[in-house]
């Protein structure tokens, strides 16, 4: 028997706030405080939950990146006819285009999102 309730993927930012603003619009989702673990989270809908978390000291990831690096990135789905306009709401809201590649029978469009994170749109 699992004694773990869930999984929260948590991001740290100079800016949590402005960052949960952002991926709450793409998911559709709202921004909450979470004044006991002292970030801000989204939650929605879908299930998917994420916390955002000040770091004052925070350093983007670099892109590229070295080839023998690893990088943990979000990806978030998108159905097939609706890429386009999944880019532009990330580009409306302030993520900056990286990459755009096929990948088998998939699209898979790699942005960083404001506050430099590396996250992925992919059709599914």
């Amino acid at each position: 028997m699992a004694t773990v309730e869930t999984a929260i993927l948590v991001l740290d930012s100079g800016e949590p706030e402005q960052l949960a603003t952002f991926y709450a619009g793409l998911l559709g989702e709202e921004v909450t405080y979470n004044p006991q673990a002292d970030r801000f989270e989204t939650a929605g809908a879908s299930g998917t939950r994420l916390g955002f978390r000040r770091d004052a000291g925070f350093a983007p990831p670099s892109w590229p990146r070295p080839d023998d690096a690893h990088q943990t990135h979000l990806e978030l789905l998108v159905a097939e006819g609706d890429m386009d306009a999944a880019e532009r709401a990330a580009i409306t809201g302030g993520a900056r285009p990286v990459d755009t590649q096929r990948n088998g029978s998939h699209e898979v469009r790699l942005y960083s999102d404001p506050a430099g994170h590396t996250f992925a749109l992919r059709t599914h």
